[in-house]
């Protein structure tokens, strides 16, 4: 039966152990020692520099099985990377080989079934240690380029959880192998009844990670993708218009440039200018040369609408 209660920061951190004494293994991943004493969460969280509300998210979703982080903007994303970080090491380094002499330690010297069912033990391990390491590998890396604004191309927090499949099949179907076909007496069967049960905590256990990782994580990173990508529009942009500002400082207009603009609105020719400016058709076509570098404006009717909004013409006193 779950325990269907919202833990806060101000509650004792004893009292979240004392409820779901499971939860110890969680204060280790996040980083938070043993020896708190009767402070708070928010107290204990501070002393070892957890960000509270993230741990309170994973500690009432674990217990509770519920919780809507869709749309939760306070999740702190470096801390969830540690926690998965850290309990991806403590699966493979400790709880793996920790399982792997439990059962070898329960079998019979001459047990020629259990040494199979340690063959497969080991393929389990080699398939949940490739899961975990792919995420260590792609997407623990991915995640911090998002955090540091450099995203790496060609993935997405979708790739993942398109592929992320549970990984503890094989154990559910090694312990049925287990209480079907090792046969066990005396110290040996009650060694069998010990890994039996780690093996169905583990399986717990399992289970709440890889929901943790698609309710909690993935939702984060697609809100981290979605700010991602919309500061980089917004840098796009804020490049665009200073490089726009810069071009127009460095290339402005002569006023000599800008009467011949005037005039070509107007629709004289290269002679008509030369006349009216009292300047040789050379010059008015060296003008014209220089006039469409700077403005990258070739068109008559884009030296128009240039003339119009930098307030050289009036627009009614063009024919449009």
């Amino acid at each position: 039966m779950r325990n269907e209660k919202l833990y806060e920061s101000d509650d004792k951190m004893i009292s979240l152990i004392r409820d779901n004494y499971d939860l110890l293994q969680m204060l280790g991943s996040f980083g938070i020692n043993l020896g708190f004493g009767d402070k708070t969460v928010e107290e204990t969280c501070k002393d070892n520099g957890v960000d509270t509300y993230t741990f309170l998210a994973v500690v009432n979703f674990t217990v509770n099985g519920t919780g809507d982080y869709e749309n939760d903007e306070r999740l702190d994303v470096p801390t969830l990377m540690h926690y998965l970080d850290a309990s991806h090491s403590y699966y493979l380094d400790f709880q793996l080989p920790f399982i792997r002499r439990e059962l070898q330690d329960s079998l019979k010297p001459d047990e020629s079934v259990g040494r199979l069912i340690v063959r497969f033990y080991d393929e389990y391990a080699q398939e949940i240690k490739r899961h975990m390491m792919y995420e260590q590998k792609t997407l623990f890396p991915y995640v911090q380029s998002l955090l540091d604004g450099h995203p790496m191309q060609e993935y997405s927090i979708e790739t993942f959880s398109r592929h992320h499949k549970e990984a503890d099949k094989k154990l559910r179907e090694l312990k049925l192998l287990i209480i079907k076909y090792l046969p066990g007496d005396g110290l040996h069967n009650n060694m069998l009844t010990a890994t039996l049960h780690d093996i169905y905590d583990n399986e717990e256990w399992l289970r709440q990670h890889a929901m943790i990782e698609d309710h909690i994580f993935v939702p984060a990173i697609r809100r981290l993708e979605m700010q991602t990508r919309q500061s980089d529009v917004t840098r796009n942009i804020a490049d665009m218009v200073l490089k726009g500002a810069a071009s127009q400082t460095a290339e402005a207009l002569s006023d000599r440039e800008k009467d011949v603009v005037v005039s070509l609105v107007q629709g004289m020719a290269n002679k008509e200018i030369a006349d009216h400016l009292c300047i040789s058709v050379n010059t008015v076509i060296t003008h014209r040369r220089n006039i469409a570098r700077k403005l990258q404006i070739h068109s008559p009717a884009g030296l128009t609408i240039y003339a119009i909004v930098s307030g050289l013409v009036d627009i009614s006193s063009v024919k449009i």
